[in-house]
């Protein structure tokens, strides 16, 4: 199977060419498969009950090279009043330090009275 080796897309045998990307596709077998993360790689660095904020403290983290994911227990589904979701911001266990640190100091540029 030939495989794009920058979108990792999949084509029928005679593609050469990814028409995404512009890419020379290479043979599915060549390719270096990243390492899978399973659910103790990770650790929750921040939690709140607002999807905006955790958006925004996962795209600072990914903007200092510091690979984030969000867990959501939010059910869009079924409308409550309030909202009493809790939503978690992961990072990988060896990025854990320095995530702590960047979100202390984003915490702390964003609130000058604490100092």
């Amino acid at each position: 199977m030939s495989v794009c080796p920058k979108c990792n897309y999949e084509y029928v045998e005679g593609v050469t060419i990814c028409p995404d990307c512009g890419s020379v596709l290479v043979d599915e077998s060549t390719l270096e498969k990243p390492k899978e993360y399973t659910e103790e790689d990770w650790q929750v660095v921040y939690t709140t009950n607002k999807e905006y904020e955790v958006e925004m403290m996962k795209d600072n983290l990914e903007s200092a090279g510091i690979a984030a994911a969000i867990l959501s227990q939010k059910d869009r589904n079924f409308p409550a009043p309030g909202d009493l979701s809790i939503i978690k911001l992961l990072v990988k266990k060896n990025d854990l330090k320095d995530a702590l640190n960047y979100i202390e100091e984003i915490k702390r540029q964003s609130d000058p009275e604490d100092e």
